[in-house]
């Protein structure tokens, strides 16, 4: 259930991002987030549909706040929020999906986890580059 909102919520993040950031390793990193999340999240629905899961199709109040925030945001003041948001979620989201790696019970589920994770840390990789640079 993290995943699925977490995934959720990097797609429409990125979406805002697209529209809103001033930088353009920004935008693009927005995109690459769009493509890869809704990608992670299609596979993660197939496999819950499978298992009897029901996966929430909207964000939490609290987060789909936090967008409906960052679409009121432009320029600069947008690329910072986003980055750092994005740098505290791929560090959580890494450090979980190691965890889940090795502890994960179902096989499936586990090799999702696997399989999904490089993608995970090379976000983590590029979006640290990005911060970098922008200061």
């Amino acid at each position: 259930m993290k995943a699925a909102v977490g995934g959720l919520m990097e797609v429409q993040a990125g979406k805002v991002a697209q529209d809103n950031a001033q930088n353009q390793r920004v935008k693009d990193f927005g995109g690459m987030m769009v493509t890869d999340h809704s990608k992670a999240n299609d596979e993660l629905k197939s496999y819950a549909s499978g298992h009897g899961i029901t996966l929430p199709e909207s964000l939490p109040a609290a987060q789909q706040k936090q967008i409906d925030a960052m679409k009121n945001m432009k320029g600069s003041a947008f690329d910072r929020h986003y980055v750092s948001m994005m740098v505290e979620d791929h560090q959580k989201d890494v450090a979980e999906f190691k965890k889940q790696s090795t502890g994960a019970k179902d096989d499936q589920l586990r090799s999702w986890v696997t399989n999904t994770l490089p993608t995970l840390q090379k976000h983590l990789d590029s979006i640290q580059a990005i911060k970098k640079d922008l200061k």
